[in-house]
């Protein structure tokens, strides 16, 4: 934090919970930067603390709007998508809670230890339960099956072999490579949704355009923090998250239509990015 403290504030930008980094983690990067700034309030709240629950579960629920909006261009919903679910973070318990919402069927969650799998669905009292295992610090998934008759633990051998409609990696970098992607195709799945950042490969995106799937690249659908940071405040509703998911999914859409990449979500959303930043530097006077 002595060295990030220089890139990050309440007026800045804000670090977020992460692979390995919960809220004692981020206790301590506060504390530091307490030591070493003198502003560290902003509108009324401390940096890195306060809002509510929308605050820290942006990342995992911006994840999900974007996936419904991307699955309206095709006339369907996540109602009844059986989903998997890699990794076990906040960013995909997030997910889960989002995606039960919408009435999709969360099926899986990942750590070192393996991969829970309910063929019947995680409802909200199993995620509930997987919730607080991992909120004790080195408690691995494996203990879950504890408490369930029905989980299966690392079976199948590979997470990726579970029939699925939907897969949301919110794990590791280059979690999904090729072969993964047509493992995953092979088994029914018709979208990758990106949860974690890069966990998509270059030769794994080449693999999603050729069998026709859905790609929500991170680029993309983890603009929830960004959303709520910089435009809508640490007290924004979900309700308002969707709004501006719907419309940030709008702006890439047409972006990428207009540079003749219709239907890259992944492209488009780069030039948008490039877009908004060069002409900020335009109106700064730089050429």
């Amino acid at each position: 934090m002595t060295e990030l403290a220089k890139y990050v504030g309440p007026d800045i930008d804000h670090p977020w919970m992460g692979m390995g980094v919960g809220e004692q983690e981020m206790g301590y990067l506060f504390g530091q930067y307490k030591r070493i700034s003198n502003k560290f309030y902003s509108g009324g709240q401390p940096f890195l603390s306060g809002g509510d629950q929308t605050f820290y579960k942006a990342p995992g629920f911006g994840v999900v709007h974007f996936a419904s909006e991307m699955l309206k261009d095709r006339s369907d919903t996540l109602a009844g998508k059986r989903c998997l679910i890699l990794g076990s973070g906040k960013v995909a318990m997030a997910v889960a809670e989002k995606l039960l919402e919408y009435g999709a069927i969360p099926l899986t969650f990942s750590d070192p230890s393996g991969h829970v799998y309910e063929p019947d669905g995680i409802n909200t009292g199993r995620l509930k339960t997987i919730s607080t295992i991992k909120a004790e610090r080195g408690a691995l998934l494996g203990r879950y099956i504890i408490s369930s008759t029905s989980a299966q633990f690392n079976d199948p051998e590979s997470i990726l072999d579970i029939p699925c409609d939907l897969c949301f990696p919110c794990g590791a970098m280059s979690e999904i490579d090729d072969v993964a992607v047509n493992r995953l195709a092979d088994g029914g799945c018709v979208g990758v949704m990106e949860g974690g950042n890069a966990a998509v490969t270059d030769k794994a995106r080449s693999v999603l355009r050729k069998r026709a799937m859905l790609y929500g690249p991170h680029t993309l659908t983890l603009t929830g923090p960004a959303i709520v940071h910089a435009k809508l405040g640490i007290h924004a509703s979900d309700a308002q998250l969707k709004q501006e998911v719907q419309r940030i999914y709008s702006d890439v859409k047409k972006t990428a239509s207009e540079f003749n990449a219709r239907g890259d979500l992944y492209a488009g959303a780069k030039l948008t990015g490039f877009l908004r930043v060069a002409n900020a530097m335009l109106n700064h006077g730089s050429v």
